[in-house]
């Protein structure tokens, strides 16, 4: 499907039987189910049942997929790790990192997902220090935050390029810049913004960027991808390791850790077999809607959804520029979890975090799905803050 002629999104939309009974805008939680992705499961169960165990197969679905999505970002396959979660790539770059070599300190901002803090607060036990950037006088956190918050300590900043809870888009170039000017590296999570917009880690420089095949990448949970920059792979030795990072992967070698000089140094063992060909298929539909545009199409909508709050009298934790927020819009409740509650009584699936309603759509919504959401809203006004 990724070499197929490009589809409008209507044509696409109807690869997600979901839409058949239900509006579903909550991407950030989970993609919607395409017809696609569920015959790469098929296929996955096809091929076990017939071979038993097609190992060369797998292999090549790895590499088909680190090559994918290495050129969906313009980066080589050779910088590419696949892993099975954001927690086990942040995981291996965090446990690779020196802190005993005068640099001992991790900035984290207050927009990062937990699976980060978590990971960079589990360094203290090897010496690191984490420091906390707050929010701004701007009432988000800007670049130039992280900027002030540098020092000749900093050895890692951990930025989160879109914010789970209120959808501010960070501008990870500009923080990245800032941090290997200080002698630091960054360390993106993108979850929230791989498959929403075209994304060129050359063009951006960046040094690590982490994101996963759950949400609007289309596939599953159980497969991440990272990028890192050629430069930084050898410099860091993961402490978490396993056959797949070995420089020979089938050497079998008990007796030595040989790790190779790729990306793939940051995997561990077994791939997750039916979740690569599951993601190859959700890639294929970010391809063949074109990522640059999923991003206009998303734009557009979203227009039409905050002006349509504006005139609920609702209010956004959100920033008003489409520049400064992701496809997330996070809409501040009096009482979250009982907006999401009454929103699905009408068919709609959303989620929450923080106070917020978040809305999050993508390149199977129309602007009917987000009119249906603004009629929700103005039947439980009482609900939004």
């Amino acid at each position: 499907m990724a070499n197929a002629q490009k589809r409008d999104f209507a044509a696409l939309r109807a690869e997600f039987p979901i839409f058949h009974d239900k509006v579903y805008i909550n991407s950030c939680s989970y993609g919607a189910l395409s017809n696609h992705v569920r015959a790469a499961f098929a296929a996955y169960l096809d091929v076990r049942e017939e071979e038993g165990s097609p190992w060369q197969m797998f292999v090549e679905k790895l590499e088909q997929a680190r090559a994918q999505f290495a050129a969906q970002i313009n980066a080589s396959p050779d910088e590419v790790a696949i892993t099975t979660s954001a927690s086990q790539a942040i995981g291996a770059i965090a446990s690779g990192v020196r802190f005993d070599q005068g640099r001992d300190e991790v900035l984290i901002t207050d927009y990062e997902f937990p699976t980060s803090g978590e990971n960079w607060f589990a360094q203290e036990a090897r010496g690191a220090r984490v420091r906390i950037v707050g929010v701004g006088p701007s009432g988000y956190i800007l670049p130039e935050d992280i900027t002030a918050a540098l020092t000749d300590k900093t050895a890692v900043v951990a930025a989160t390029h879109v914010c789970y809870r209120n959808g501010f888009r960070q501008d990870v170039a500009s923080v990245t810049a800032a941090a290997r000017d200080a002698g630091a590296i960054t360390v993106v999570d993108g979850f929230q913004c791989l498959g929403t917009e075209a994304l060129d880690v050359k063009a951006a420089d960046l040094d690590v960027y982490v994101g996963g095949a759950t949400k609007y990448m289309l596939a599953t949970a159980g497969l991440c991808f990272m990028y890192v920059r050629k430069p930084l792979i050898e410099q860091i030795t993961p402490l978490i390791t396993g056959w797949f990072a070995q420089s020979d992967i089938f050497a079998m070698d008990h007796r030595k850790n040989d790790f190779s000089s790729t990306a793939r140094r940051f995997e561990a063992g077994t791939p997750p077999n039916v979740n690569i060909m599951a993601g190859i298929a959700g890639m294929d539909m970010i391809d063949e809607a074109g990522p640059a545009e999923i991003r206009r199409h998303v734009v557009g909508l979203n227009e039409r959804l905050k002006a349509g709050v504006r005139d609920l009298q609702g209010r956004f934790a959100s920033p008003d520029d489409p520049k400064w927020h992701g496809a997330m819009i996070a809409i501040k409740s009096t009482d979250e979890n009982a907006l999401v509650a009454a929103l699905e009584s009408d068919g709609i699936v959303t989620s929450c975090r923080d106070g917020n309603l978040r809305i999050s759509a993508h390149l199977y919504n129309n602007q009917h799905d987000v009119d249906a959401v603004l009629a929700a809203l103005d039947k439980n006004r009482s609900l939004l803050a």
